[in-house]
Order: structure tokens, then C-alpha cells, then sequence
């Protein structure tokens, strides 16, 4: 579903002449396609949609930190760009979980894996990776997790 929606996607950027989002689109297909090699040597036919999730997460990651450096060095237009390319990786994300279903999920998911301390907090990462990959900010997660089990 995600493939057909970004070689949609690209054949419409491309017949409206929009470059920008035509780069934009290259760029996810061309780390899908990465991570489709890196599948294949785990014997794999094909990286699983969590993990291009996954990777689209860290794609919009990179550019927040690239914004960041680019406003500090006077770089307004290259921050700009940066920003189109993050609005159009989101096109392709899931909807991201408000903090009161993430908390919710959160617990769902420490009671299922029956997680008590922070040893069970990897087993707890894992589930939650598997499940909402491209719906929440495990940065943010990871706190709560810590929290919720200590």
C-alpha cells in the first residue's frame, strides 16, 4: 500500500512539474529501496512497512535537526526547503497518536508483555516499535516507559 502510494504519488509530482516534491518522493523511494537490500540479506523478500515507517520517522527527524542548524546560520531558504521535504514525508505517515492515546497504548503494552522494571523496558519497545511504527515519538515514549515502570 505505502509502495503504490509513493509511486503515485511521484508520477502525479512528476506530470505537475513539481520538482520539489518530485525530489522529495525520489528520496523516500530511494531509502525504501535501501531498506528493501538490507531486508534481503536478513532473507527477507522486503523491508515490513513498520521499518520504512520507522525510516520516514527518522528522515523528518534529520531534517527538524537540519532546520534547526540552518536557522542558527542565517540560512532561511535552505530551512524552507527542509521544511517542504518534511511536510511531504508526512503525506505517507500515519496519523500520529494524540499523548492520551499513547499513554493508553503505552500501558496496553506493558500489561500485555507483563513488563515490571526497567529490564522489561526493550520488550516493551519492541511491541510498541511493531505496532505504531510512524504513530508516535519514541523519543517522548521512552520517557514514559521509564517513568511508568520505575
Amino acid at each position: 500500500m505505502l509502495r503504490e502510494d509513493l509511486q503515485n504519488a511521484l508520477k502525479e509530482a512528476m506530470k505537475s512539474k513539481n520538482m520539489m516534491e518530485t525530489n522529495a518522493i525520489r528520496m523516500i523511494i530511494a531509502g525504501l529501496k535501501e531498506k528493501d537490500v538490507d531486508a534481503r540479506g536478513k532473507g527477507k523478500e522486503k523491508a515490513e512497512d513498520s521499518e520504512l515507517l520507522s525510516m520516514m520517522q527518522t528522515m523528518i527527524k534529520q531534517r527538524r535537526e537540519s532546520i534547526e542548524m540552518f536557522e542558527k546560520g542565517g540560512r532561511p531558504e535552505l530551512a524552507e526547503k527542509e521544511q517542504n521535504e518534511i511536510t511531504v514525508i508526512e503525506r505517507f505517515l500515519p496519523k500520529m497518536l494524540s499523548s492520551e492515546e499513547t499513554e493508553a497504548a503505552v500501558k496496553e503494552v506493558i500489561e500485555t508483555v507483563g513488563a515490571t522494571s526497567m529490564k522489561d523496558m526493550g520488550k516493551v519497545m519492541s511491541e510498541l516499535r511493531s505496532k505504531y511504527a510512524g504513530q508516535m515519538d519514541f523519543g517522548a515514549v521512552s520517557a514514559l516507559i521509564k517513568s511508568l515502570l520505575s
